[in-house]
């Protein structure tokens, strides 16, 4: 049984973040691993920014969504397809 947790260190005690479903009186072997926080740096519009970009696609792609995301029948276009 593998579970990941993280937790906050107070200098003496490590403090779960979730209640943990585990055995009272069980030795548990702990990986410790620090958690870097993510700098946000800018304003909503640079981070947004920086999660943009181009992808390969079909040329149909934003007339004909629904069919490359979920498989519906593709829909009748001008172009007789």
């Amino acid at each position: 049984m593998n579970k990941r947790v993280t937790a906050v260190f107070d200098g003496d005690v490590l403090h779960p973040d979730t209640p943990l479903d585990l055995k009272p009186n069980t030795r548990y072997v702990i990986t410790i691993q620090e958690l870097s926080e993510p700098s946000i740096t800018g304003d909503a519009w640079d981070v947004l920014e920086a999660m943009t970009g181009t992808i390969e696609a079909a040329p149909d792609w934003s007339s004909e969504h629904d069919h490359y995301l979920y498989g519906t029948p593709k829909r009748e276009t001008e172009g007789g397809e």
